[in-house]
């Protein structure tokens, strides 16, 4: 039985004993921002084994965010803030893709084949999307819908360097479209507590409709203040760069909820 059709007897994917595809911190919050981490967590569902990659492949850059999880949850822990994480790695079902997007149950990425995502039937696509990214994506829709709500941030990281070694300069960037008046804020306030660091705006990705989903579904259409937030995942790897970097952070959202 090949690994996408390996489901339980209900016909479902996740079973009692797979992790819940939404973590939801400080939910009863009134704090008005919401931080969102898509790429939070590594896990895969039982019935699709290891997605047939090698041990530790999952660890790397194209299974999670590196350090992205431990930021959010630090800020949402210094901010008193909402936070909303998804447990299951991007491999599985990438859920700041559109669902019928190529690359949002990839066959290969980064150059690693994935077994598990070749010929993926439509059925099987569709219990991904319904049983991990459905819940998480209506999760963060109900939660930027509380009156208290005033902006959202999505909380991501990248590799210091592409695959040719071509080094990537910057610390931290801003992803953003319509909204570019809140990423510029940010960047200000990132340098007026964080003096020196080099800041990318719209790197090392840019946002369109065909394979992006936070900003175009989230950001605009709630017509909040919104950025999506990349953090160099070598300086976030460990515990002592995350709570560095979740400290200026903060400081950063601070500051800019004064001004909302």
């Amino acid at each position: 039985m090949s690994l996408h059709t390996s489901v339980g007897e209900s016909g479902r994917l996740l079973t009692p004993l797979d992790p819940n595809p939404v973590t939801i911190i400080n939910q009863e919050s009134s704090f008005p921002v919401l931080l969102v981490c898509e790429h939070a967590g590594k896990a895969v569902p039982a019935a699709l084994g290891k997605l047939g990659l090698a041990d530790g492949t999952l660890d790397a850059h194209i299974g999670w965010d590196i350090g992205a999880a431990g930021v959010t949850r630090l800020m949402a822990e210094r901010l008193d803030a909402p936070a909303v994480l998804q447990s299951y790695s991007r491999l599985v079902i990438d859920c700041n893709r559109p669902p019928n997007a190529p690359d949002a149950m990839p066959e290969v990425s980064d150059g690693v084949t994935v077994p598990g995502n070749r010929g993926l039937t439509a059925e099987a696509r569709a219990r991904r999307t319904r049983e991990i990214f459905e819940p998480f994506d209506e999760t963060v829709a109900s939660m930027r819908a509380a009156p208290h709500c005033r902006a959202l941030f999505s909380i991501h990281s990248f590799n210091p360097q592409l695959q040719d070694g071509v080094l990537r300069p910057w610390q931290i960037s801003f992803l953003y479209r319509k909204d570019a008046r809140t990423s510029e804020r940010l960047r200000q306030l990132v340098l007026e507590y964080g003096p020196g660091l080099t800041i990318g705006m719209n790197e090392p990705y840019t946002i369109d409709d065909e394979s992006d989903w936070f900003v175009p579904r989230h950001g605009e259409q709630s017509g909040l203040p919104h950025s999506l937030i990349e953090i160099r995942n070598d300086l976030i790897a460990d515990a002592a760069g995350q709570a560095e970097w979740a400290t200026l952070l903060s400081r950063v959202m601070h500051h800019f909820v004064t001004e909302l």
